[in-house]
């Protein structure tokens, strides 16, 4: 397994990073069968893996923290917060009242005294990023966290943030997590290019478009996707346009010698801005069959001819549960009062 530098943080980490939202009641609901996932994985020379304190409302981090006993020290272990761990409406958020109190959620779920990289799961627009920089800034001078990076985040607020940072004194973001796919490949417009312009690293969720590019779902064929799947992410698995690129992309590997998985995993792993690319899977049998493309390397003619189906920066279509921003959410922001229009 390759690795590569985290940013600039020193910290050297796996071409591909183990996700673990599969982990408990909404993925594989054997805790036990999860842990072999984890112990395969870190045989397999992946030492990054991914978590966040939503994920199986916790059940994910209880997981990893059973996996790691006995080998914390081989591992960059990464989690989120930000998202509901609570009905109370102060229980979610990047405020410094919850990101305190967060991180030793996450802490005692996962069993160790520290934290790799502390990620925002998700942008917060009614939080001052000075409030969330501020309190992770302490974070990490307490040593509860090593690195600190942010999630989903538009190009531009990625820029505050630093601008932030340098003009209050406090600790820069060092990483980022963004959607990318063959299928979804409108970050390298703006959001690669800053991350190089500020030396983050770069964790990409989603490289098989939530299974779309895993090979098993074709248009026409008699397999649907999972209703979890449809559930959260409809228009995207169901969408035509990304279903015909799909077709287009088969032969693309087939001529090339191997899966479509491999190929959209060596894909995401080709741009120069990408870290490591983030595989999520649910059964031990998934995660060989990733593994076993960990080595392949796409030559130019592949890349170009995958650029023929899907352009750079383009997205073939949206994805459900990425993040949008308000501006585009909330008409109010698209539209003056009737009375000054």
């Amino acid at each position: 397994m390759r690795t590569r530098p985290l940013g600039r943080t020193g910290i050297q980490v796996s071409a591909y990073t183990l996700g673990t939202m599969m982990f408990g009641p909404y993925g594989n609901p054997d805790p036990d069968d999860c842990v072999r996932i984890v112990h395969r994985a870190l045989d397999g020379g992946i030492n990054v893996i991914d978590t966040a304190d939503v994920y199986g409302d916790g059940e994910s981090e209880k997981i990893v923290g059973k996996a790691l006993r006995g080998r914390r020290d081989d591992v960059v272990l990464a989690t989120k917060f930000n998202g509901p761990m609570g009905s109370g409406p102060n229980q979610r958020g990047s405020s410094r009242r919850w990101i305190v109190s967060a991180v030793e959620g996450s802490l005692r779920r996962l069993g160790v005294d520290y934290i790799d990289l502390y990620q925002a799961h998700h942008p917060e627009p009614g939080t001052d990023v000075e409030e969330t920089l501020g309190a992770l800034t302490d974070l990490l001078r307490a040593g509860k966290v090593r690195a600190i990076g942010h999630s989903n985040l538009p190009a531009s607020e990625i820029v505050e943030a630093q601008w932030a940072a340098e003009r209050r004194g406090l600790a820069r973001f060092r990483s980022e997590q963004p959607h990318y796919s063959i299928l979804n490949r409108g970050i390298e417009r703006e959001i690669l290019p800053v991350c190089e312009r500020y030396g983050l690293g770069v964790l990409v969720w989603s490289p098989l478009a939530m299974g779309l590019l895993a090979g098993r779902l074709r248009k026409g064929s008699a397999e649907t996707a999972s209703a979890g799947r449809l559930h959260w992410a409809r228009q995207h698995m169901t969408d035509e346009r990304k279903l015909d690129a799909v077709e287009a992309l088969v032969p693309v590997a087939e001529q090339a010698g191997m899966s479509l998985p491999h190929l959209a995993l060596a894909f995401v792993t080709a741009h120069p801005a990408v870290t490591s690319a983030i595989i999520g899977p649910r059964t031990p049998e998934q995660l060989d069959d990733l593994l076993a493309g960990a080595d392949t390397v796409l030559d130019d003619d592949v890349l170009d001819r995958v650029d023929e189906i899907v352009p750079p920066g383009t997205d073939v279509g949206p994805v459900d549960v990425a993040y949008v921003p308000p501006a585009l959410t909330q008409a109010e922001l698209r539209r003056r009062a009737s009375g000054q229009r």
